[in-house]
């Protein structure tokens, strides 16, 4: 293991950011960054984890669509919640410290998962793993640009737009092959999760501690600051439609390939729900080269194709349609999630960024949770189909509307497009 001693005692005394408050040795900087990056992996596994379980516990306990969906929308509830009154915590105690007790509350949650009897258990797994995934987003996102190499704001969205497209493929394509082919269908993919968050938090544990503001912390909402409130603003819309389109394909996704396009394979649709991620990571690849305001735009364009797709697919039973509409959705996903990120992270004062952040995931999670639940009223209401045109629909709408801000307002210059100007 790579590692580094502390810094000096006289050095101890100065909480700020790149000062220590361990004794213990501590993992450098190009370590730290894998592990803070794997913790950003976690949030999205944590939250993909249960989506091809949904079907199969509402067939062994009689779950009506909307209990299924109340399952999935608890979860963006809690780390809504979480955001809204520790958002900024990370700022105060520090990255380290907020990203254990993270780990801790999603390690609780899918131990409770793998033990669940009945609904009750769902609901409280999911509710602390929502909290773990509040305490975890914000603060992992800005520990990876902290501790990444030359702190470009743009690397840094890419590698976390990176890092929870390997959560979410990961979760359903591990989850949906343990379905299809091994023992213990519900249990044993949240039993591997549980595994893999103990290992993670032996990784955090050996991280610096890292504090970015010396101001006394008090339970609060994330604070964005009044200059860059317009930034922001154009970056919660992106995220509205980013976080409510996995919305559609986490809570609806695996009734959606089983009933509507008549794929009975568990690990069939989870290759599909996971060429959302796949996806998303390949473009966020290519995509790296492109200015936030470019990002925006093409991701609002590629984010109304794959919805449309998507409607089209359900209403036509196809399989290659559906594989089609996810993996535009993912291109869009991560197109609007790097660009939004990108200006957040540019934009954001330092001693705030965990705030700012997180309030940006607030957002984010408060859509995905409303959105399911209301999908989950129209499916019980009018079926299955009603609900994913109602949803592709609205997302279109939202996204012909990010494009027209995106185009209209300029941008934060960041670092990378600074120096393709000077080029």
């Amino acid at each position: 293991m790579s590692v580094t001693r502390e810094l000096p005692p006289m050095a101890k005394k100065n909480h700020t950011i790149g000062a220590s408050t361990r004794t213990a040795w501590t993992l450098n900087r190009r370590a730290s960054f894998w592990v803070s990056f794997c913790v950003s992996v976690h949030t999205l596994w944590t939250s993909a984890a249960p989506a091809l379980s949904y079907r199969l516990y509402a067939k062994e306990w009689r779950l009506s669509p909307i209990e299924t969906t109340g399952v999935f929308a608890i979860y963006p509830v809690f780390v809504a919640g979480t955001l809204v009154l520790l958002g900024d915590v990370s700022d105060h105690i520090g990255r380290r410290l907020t990203m254990l007790v993270a780990l801790a509350c999603s390690l609780a949650g899918a131990l409770i998962l793998a033990c669940a009897v009945n609904l009750e258990w769902l609901l409280a797994a999911r509710a602390i793993m929502g909290v773990g995934v509040g305490l975890g987003s914000g603060s992992s996102t800005a520990a990876i640009l902290e501790f990444s190499a030359d702190g470009d704001p743009e690397r840094a969205a890419a590698a976390t737009n990176v890092a929870q497209a390997i959560g979410f493929a990961t979760a359903l394509l591990l989850g949906g092959a343990l379905i299809q082919y091994a023992p213990w269908p519900l249990r044993l993919d949240f039993l591997v999760l549980a595994a893999v968050i103990i290992v993670l938090m032996v990784g955090v544990w050996f991280l610096p501690q890292r504090i970015a503001s010396a101001d006394r912390w008090s339970p609060r909402m994330p604070n964005v600051p009044a200059n860059i409130r317009g930034v922001f603003g154009l970056a919660s819309l992106a995220a509205v439609i980013a976080f409510a389109s996995g919305a559609v394909l986490l809570s609806l996704g695996g009734e959606m390939a089983h009933d509507l396009v008549d794929s009975a394979s568990a690990l069939t649709n989870g290759a599909i729900l996971a060429s959302f991620a796949i996806v998303s990571a390949v473009v966020t690849g290519f995509a790296k080269k492109l200015s936030p305001k470019h990002s925006l735009l093409l991701g609002a364009v590629a984010a109304s194709f794959g919805l449309l797709l998507l409607w089209l697919a359900t209403s036509r039973h196809d399989l290659p349609i559906l594989l089609a509409a996810t993996s535009f959705a993912g291109v869009g996903y991560a197109l609007l999630f790097l660009g939004a990120l990108a200006v957040l992270n540019a934009a954001a004062p330092v001693d705030n960024r965990g705030g700012v952040l997180s309030a940006f995931y607030l957002i984010g999670y408060l859509s995905m949770g409303s959105f399911a639940l209301a999908l989950g009223a129209v499916a019980r209401t009018w079926g299955l189909a009603v609900a994913v045109a109602t949803g592709s629909f609205t997302l279109v709408t939202l996204a012909v509307v990010t494009f027209a801000f995106a185009a209209a307002r300029p941008l934060p210059v960041t670092g990378r497009s600074e120096k393709t100007s000077e080029g």
